[in-house]
């Protein structure tokens, strides 16, 4: 199954604005979509579940029917909301599920059941062939360099391996800020890129300021890869490791998994902010559609060579 032409016709570049957290909210998913790339934001970064139902609603109201658009469920069971997202997920029926931190087993057959489709965030094979098993209509690459939990594997070698045992949507992930990358990615197998560090600083995202002008400033080389705060592994910005108290060179070991419920848990994240490797591409504090524009034309250029 290729991107069903439903969604692609109304792309301008086949690219997904990731779900980050603490980053997509409302205003970021209506400005992607508007953009013409796929909007998404993570159920998590919703306080509670009556912001949730509303971030729902606010979305699916303010959309043209037919417009693609996601939301980003944790399906780990330390995550003590899934359940109760889910049930609101049913109520609204965004177009695109993407499941995160688990198998999505649970979560297929409900969105299948109203007609979404289901992306499995997966970072190597062995996690790939068992979402595939569990029926999902896409799956989402989180290859090396990707901001946020992250993935071992070069998208060089992950995306066309992938594509060998699975004929559904490949979305790409890790380290794509360019247009170009973009190309690439299709290039390798993908039908469409994730794009996370290259979107933070837009002015619609709900991140902190000064996280933005941080990542203005930085460079490849400021991004620091652990797995010590959350216990999955992670890229984050070493100047605000530095800034929260923590030591890049002493970040060691693993924590234990405890997601708990966002409403418990969010402020323990809001002073640590990640990165992936293409924090180079970003240059300022301007607009998605600004900054689409930017990839539409580097795009183009790349399929013109």
């Amino acid at each position: 199954m290729a991107l069903p032409q439903a969604i692609a016709d109304r792309l301008r570049i086949p690219a997904i604005a990731a779900p980050m957290f603490l980053v997509s909210g409302v205003d970021m998913v209506l400005g992607a979509c508007r953009a013409g790339i796929i909007g998404s934001f993570p159920a998590n970064n919703a306080r509670t579940l009556e912001d949730f139902d509303a971030w729902l609603g606010q979305i699916g109201g303010a959309l043209e029917p037919g417009t693609p658009w996601a939301v980003n469920v944790m399906v780990h069971g330390s995550y003590a909301r899934r359940d109760e997202e889910m049930a609101l997920i049913l109520k609204h029926r965004p177009p695109i599920v993407i499941t995160a931190l688990g198998a999505p087993s649970g979560v297929v057959d409900a969105v299948k059941g109203y007609g979404g489709l289901v992306f499995a965030d997966v970072n190597s094979l062995t996690h790939a062939r068992k979402a595939a098993a569990a029926g999902v209509d896409g799956l989402v690459l989180v290859a090396s360099g990707a901001g946020g939990h992250t993935g071992p594997l070069a998208a060089f070698a992950f995306a066309p391996a992938v594509r060998e045992i699975f004929n559904g949507v490949i979305v790409l992930g890790g380290g794509i800020g360019l247009g170009r990358a973009i190309r690439a990615a299709e290039l390798l197998g993908a039908d469409l890129a994730y794009l996370g560090t290259r979107l933070i600083a837009c002015a619609e995202s709900i991140a902190d300021p000064a996280y933005k002008r941080m990542l203005v400033e930085a460079e490849i080389e400021d991004i620091v890869t652990s797995a010590a705060l959350t216990g999955i592994p992670a890229n984050w910005l070493r100047q605000s490791l530095a800034a929260a108290g923590f030591d890049p060179a002493m970040l060691t070991g693993k924590a234990e998994i405890k997601l708990g419920r966002p409403e418990e848990t969010a402020k323990r994240w809001k002073d640590v902010w990640s990165a992936g490797h293409g924090v180079g591409a970003v240059r300022g504090i301007e607009p998605i559609a600004d900054i689409v524009d930017d990839l539409v034309r580097d795009y183009a250029q790349a399929r013109a060579r």
